[in-house]
Parts: C-alpha cells; structure tokens; sequence
C-alpha cells in the first residue's frame, strides 16, 4: 500500500463526507418511479395493460411527488436532478411508446413502430429542452408560470387516451388514428406552446376551508380508485382543451409586459435627446451671428 508523500499534500487520500439521509430520500422515490415504469414495460409485454397503464400512473405520482419532498427537506442535488430526467425519459417515453407499440401499433408494422419511437424521442427532446432551459437569463418573470410544451408527464398520460376508452368498453380504433394520435401528443411535447404549469401559484387555505378541502381530496381519490378510467378520460380530454386557454393566457401577459416596457423606452429616448441638446446646443442663426463679416 503506497502512503502518500506530505509534501505533495494534494496527493492525499480524498476523503468523503457521510450524505444525510434527507439526501437520498427524493432519490429513492424517483428509483422507485423508474421502477414502475420498467415493470410497465414487462407488463405491457405480458398483455396485461390494465396494471401497465396503472403502473405508468404510479410513476407520474411519484415523480410530482419526488421534486416537492426534495424542497421541503432540502434534499435538492445535482444529481437528483439528472436521475430525475433519466426517470421521466423511461417512463414518460419509452414506456408509453412500447405500450402503444405492444397493443394496438404492431399491425401497422413499421409505420407503428416508427410512430413510437418518435414519441420516445420527442419525450427525450423535450426533457433535455427543459433542462437547457432552466437557467435562461432572458426568460421573463411570467414565464416561469408555463411550461414550453406539453410535459413528459402530462404527454404519456395523454398518450394513454385510447387505453382509458378501450377499458371502458369503447371499441378499440383503427391502428392509424392510434398512430397519429400518438404523433399529435410527441408533437405537442417538442413544440413552444404554452401550458400552464401553476409552479408560482401560491394558494393558502382559509382555516374554515381545511376539512372541506381534506374531505374533496380524499373523494377525488376515492373515484380515482373507484373509477380510474373514467376520471383519466375525462381529465385527458380537459387538459387537452385547456390548451388553447393557456396560449391565450401567455400571449396575454406577453402583451401587457410589451406595453409596459414600451413606455420606458420611449421615456428614456425622450431623456437622452433632451441630454443631448442640453450638452450640444443648436448653432445661431446669421442674424444673431456677431462675428466679423470677414470671417462669415
């Protein structure tokens, strides 16, 4: 065993410091996220699609559910945010795609498959546009409020739209509206539309409202337990309408920020030219030119 020389003091053995357990407990929720969805790969490949398409749910509760405990005990590391992503582009993109895949997008063969793969891809591409984008200096302070493009989890859990209406006994549709549909949701992930995200909303419950609000809470997970695929339908088909609302919001606030700064500029415009006349005043005119006629 070689010791290390004290006069090369930078030579020595690196010592590592003990990780709080704070530390890991996001982490250990986002493995078991990337667990669900893996094993919704398997069960999807079994053809058991109802627990594939529960699992895929699972993950997207745990991965709303893993940033939030981070921040509430600061657990928040460089490295849980990459495992992070990695969680979401398997769940989020390869899941789904191979679901769809294994269920109803196999009978158009190539075409199929070329339609999952650009939903995984489009997953990828959209989680790897966040990441770029988190720390943009020139993003307005509205915008922090909106997500560019459908989320990766929003998009698998719109993506599974045909699962819900075919558990609830809806006739299964043809492979190509499935395919297409499939493009329509990777298409919304990688594009800027703005979707509300309600990240800066800060909502506070008045005293008088917190049982009312605990009991609303469990009721809605009563009927999502009682009732998944209806309350997965219905609420797929509102974000899908939300849509345009969020558009509409965003370009909104773009608008009134414009009109804001606009004022500002003009203002300082109007400062600088009265600058500049005060330090450059106009030349005299010739009949209040009092030099000698020889030098006019």
């Amino acid at each position: 065993m070689l010791t290390p020389d004290p006069k090369y003091p930078e030579l020595r053995r690196r010592r590592f410091r003990p990780i709080p357990v704070r530390m890991l407990v996001p982490n250990v929720i986002t493995l078991l996220a990337i667990c669900a969805g893996l094993t919704a790969i398997r069960l999807s490949i079994e053809g058991r699609m109802e627990l594939a398409v529960a699992a895929i749910v699972f993950a997207a509760v745990l991965d709303g559910v893993d940033g939030r405990v981070a921040r509430m005990i600061k657990g928040q590391s460089k490295f849980g945010a990459e495992l992070d992503s990695l969680a979401d582009f398997v769940n989020f993109g390869v899941a789904p795609g191979l679901m769809l895949y294994f269920w109803q997008l196999h009978e158009l063969n190539n075409g199929g498959w070329i339609a999952a793969m650009v939903f995984a891809i489009a997953g990828g591409l959209r989680l790897a546009r966040f990441n770029a984008s988190i720390d943009d200096p020139n993003k307005p302070a509205f915008a922090a409020n909106y997500f560019t493009g459908v989320p990766a989890p929003a998009g698998a859990i719109l993506a599974m739209l045909p699962f819900y209406l075919a558990f609830l006994g809806v006739s299964k549709p043809p492979a190509m509206l499935t395919a297409a549909y499939t493009l329509l949701i990777a298409f919304l992930m990688v594009s800027r539309l703005p979707v509300f995200s309600g990240k800066t909303v800060r909502m506070r419950v008045p005293p008088e409202m917190v049982l009312p609000v605990f009991v609303s809470v469990v009721f809605f997970v009563a009927l999502l337990i009682g009732y998944p695929w209806h309350i997965l339908s219905i609420g797929s088909v509102l974000y899908l309408g939300s849509l345009p609302w969020g558009w509409k919001s965003y370009r909104d606030h773009e608008r009134k920020a414009a009109a804001t700064v606009q004022p500002d500029v003009t203002g300082e415009a109007a400062a600088s030219s009265a600058a500049a006349a005060a330090t450059f005043p106009p030349a005299p005119d010739d009949a209040e030119d009092e030099r000698p006629a020889r030098l006019n």
